[in-house]
């Protein structure tokens, strides 16, 4: 017997997302990525859908080569607010260096990760809402993870000398 997944109504879509968003406050990042598929597959950019997918999706990053890192930029590619789309992509960054942290990576990928993550963050600072400090509280947790590990610090480049 073959199943097929049956449509929401655009009706429900609210309540979905509200249920997709509990999921994960639940720490079950499968169910609230369900929920975000059968959102989207009726109302492809719908915005809550969209952030809520790309944060179940890192929420399950454990920082091996299956995470599906490309899934989730895309879900957060798609935002049409500049500052979110920084923000979450930021968010992305940095959520997969401490995946990758906890799965025991090399220092310097997860350096330039965090990296990546605070550029995000500073171009999501320029365009922040008044009031809205989000992207910096982010930056500064980025700042304290590099400098409470002394081993993520890159080696200097070798400058070069000449013998004139």
């Amino acid at each position: 017997m073959e199943h097929s997944l049956k449509t929401i109504s655009p009706d429900g879509i609210p309540e979905a997302n509200s249920k997709a968003e509990l999921y994960r406050l639940l720490n079950e990042p499968e169910e609230s990525e369900s929920i975000c598929y059968d959102v989207l597959a009726i109302q492809p950019d719908d915005q809550k859908a969209l952030r809520i997918l790309g944060l179940a999706l890192t929420d399950q990053f454990d920082g091996s080569p299956s995470d599906r890192y490309q899934h989730a930029e895309a879900a957060f590619q798609q935002l049409s607010d500049s500052y979110e789309r920084l923000y979450y992509l930021g968010l992305l960054h940095e959520r997969r260096a401490k995946a990758q942290l906890r799965a025991g990576r090399a220092a310097h990928t997860l350096t330039v990760l965090l990296e990546q993550a605070m550029a995000c963050y500073a171009d999501a600072e320029k365009l922040r809402p008044v009031g809205n400090d989000d992207a910096l509280l982010r930056w500064n947790r980025c700042v304290r993870l590099l400098q409470g590990r002394s081993d993520w610090h890159r080696e200097p480049e070798p400058v070069e000398t000449s013998d004139v």
